[in-house]
């Protein structure tokens, strides 16, 4: 997939001043492991706060980070065994604060945790690559999509568009997008898999377009599909770049139906990313 380019305006924060979306779409072991080492870090610092106020933990041994540490993890997990507690007015100020912090730390990982698994994801798969190639005596840019899970997206909808760089009448660059229409947009019930079709016509953006012009003007397809989850009810999305190398032109998508024993119709989805020379060139 092309890499997307910086979208940010100048002088915009960078990516991680948004650290709730950063950490939202973090991946379960990152964001967990992410989770656990601020917890380590913080209570770090809280054993070094204690420290600094003198023995003001009672039974713990004198000077010893190791008894700070995880009297400081029971307090901030409200745990409280009752061997280890605080015996000075610091101690007992730093508790506090520590048992803010954790209250609201809590509460906070609890609403990400939350949020990350109620958040509706697609697992929608599109070909790595897209072909141009007659279809119906017509020119067409194809590509292909399988929904990956094992439910279904209902009211589906696919969009393409072309994206290029175009020098404008007083000489300036800008990146242009161009609406690519599909023969079929909608899908009611996307279970398995679907092919985008994009007739390129005299209207199209894509008329007269060679490979070495398209690499010349940078030009991308990005096609996105928006649909319902049929098990949450909720709305889902997916997005894929294809780059002007990932067109293959004069070849197909590689068939992935095949006929069982009995009659019924099976996909092959070995063979979903594959693409053949058409018969003439």
């Amino acid at each position: 997939m092309a890499k997307t380019r910086d979208a940010r305006p100048p002088g915009a924060p960078p990516a991680l001043g948004d650290l709730y979306h950063l950490l939202v779409d973090s991946p379960w072991p990152r964001l967990l492991g992410i989770i656990a080492t601020l917890f380590l870090i913080v209570n770090a610092l809280f054993a070094f706060a204690y420290l600094a106020g003198g023995d003001g933990i009672e039974n713990a041994r004198p000077g010893s980070f190791i008894d700070a540490f995880f009297f400081s993890v029971q307090t901030m997990g409200t745990i409280g065994y009752g061997r280890l507690a605080p015996g000075t007015v610091w101690a007992n100020l730093l508790v506090t604060v520590e048992v803010i912090t954790g209250v609201l730390g809590l509460a906070m990982v609890t609403g990400l945790v939350f949020a990350k698994f109620s958040r509706p994801t697609a697992r929608v798969v599109f070909s790595q690559r897209a072909v141009v190639t007659p279809h119906d005596g017509v020119p067409s840019l194809m590509f292909r999509m399988a929904n990956a899970r094992g439910n279904r997206i209902v009211e589906a909808r696919v969009r393409a568009v072309l994206a290029r760089d175009e020098t404008t009448a007083e000489g300036e660059t800008m990146r242009r997008f161009h609406d690519l229409a599909l023969v079929r947009d909608r899908n009611p019930l996307f279970a398995l898999t679907w092919t985008a079709i994009h007739p390129i016509t005299a209207t199209s953006p894509l008329f007269g377009a060679t490979p070495e012009g398209l690499a010349a003007m940078g030009a991308e397809v990005v096609a996105s599909l928006v649909g319902i989850d049929e098990t949450v009810s909720q709305t889902i999305h997916a997005r894929h770049t294809y780059a002007a190398a990932d067109l293959a032109w004069g070849a197909r998508l590689r068939d992935i139906l095949r006929r069982l024993p009995d009659g019924r119709r099976q996909v092959d989805y070995a063979r979903f990313h594959d693409v053949e020379p058409t018969a003439e060139r």
